[in-house]
């Protein structure tokens, strides 16, 4: 099933691509909605795993509040330093090159390829788990074939060779889940696997989609849309 979801997240990032190279007008609507299933995805689902995990090891709930911490800036520090050109481009338009949206598709590549595993680990701990670090990957990768197509195409590429590197980050998830069936972690490491995603989620959805969802047109129909992502969330949550 981690095989079957990771093609479904590739799907979401390559149909994110081709969103960003044909359509720019609703796309403020989609990632409104994507913030609001990542949070509820933490708040719902990630968060009382950790608590019934701490509880049957009976370990230290410092640590994945470490490790979250850990991943909401080990995150932040990696999006802001490998895309700082991206970040500047409205004040440096001279100094784009196509060498830029290269390496920043690369750099999304590699993060799509430990989404992948964030889905394989998921199911090591349960089935629902795994479906719901899923929908949060699927609902974000989105996300990341938009933001690929447009570093590309932003800093010069054609959307021929901007395609190209959708299609790379499109596959990496699912060889970042096929490369868990060779490898199994323990429960506390698990633990701070949780708790570490949990932070790199709650990072992408606050610092990185949330803004790009307001930014274009600051109206409450993006915030409608977030309300909305947690609702089917947290609906999801009670069912599965």
């Amino acid at each position: 099933m981690r095989i079957a979801l990771s093609l479904l997240a590739s799907l979401a990032t390559l149909a994110g691509g081709l969103l960003s190279l044909k359509y720019k007008d609703k796309l403020h609507l989609i990632l409104g909605f994507s913030a609001g299933v990542l949070l509820a995805v933490v708040a719902f689902d990630i968060f009382p795993e950790i608590i019934r995990l701490i509880r049957e090891a009976n370990s230290d709930p410092t640590k994945p509040m470490i490790a979250l911490v850990v991943g909401f800036l080990l995150f932040h520090f990696l999006e802001k330093t490998l895309l700082i050109h991206h970040a500047q481009e409205g004040t440096y338009e001279q100094h784009r090159h196509t060498s830029v949206g290269v390496l920043s598709a690369l750099a999304l590549s590699g993060h799509s390829f430990l989404d992948g595993v964030g889905i394989g680990l998921g199911f090591e701990i349960s089935n629902s788990i795994g479906i719901l670090v899923a929908v949060a990957v699927i609902s974000h990768d989105l996300s990341d074939g938009i933001n690929t197509a447009s570093l590309m195409t932003m800093h010069g590429n054609s959307a021929k060779r901007s395609l190209w590197y959708v299609i790379l980050d499109a596959v990496a998830p699912v060889l970042g889940a096929a490369s868990t069936l060779f490898f199994k972690l323990p429960t506390n490491a698990l633990v701070l696997y949780l708790g570490f995603f949990a932070g790199v989620l709650l990072c992408i959805g606050a610092s990185d989609i949330l803004p790009e969802a307001h930014s274009p047109n600051p109206t409450y129909k993006p915030m409608l849309m977030t309300f909305l992502g947690v609702l089917f969330i947290f609906l999801i949550t009670r069912v599965i």
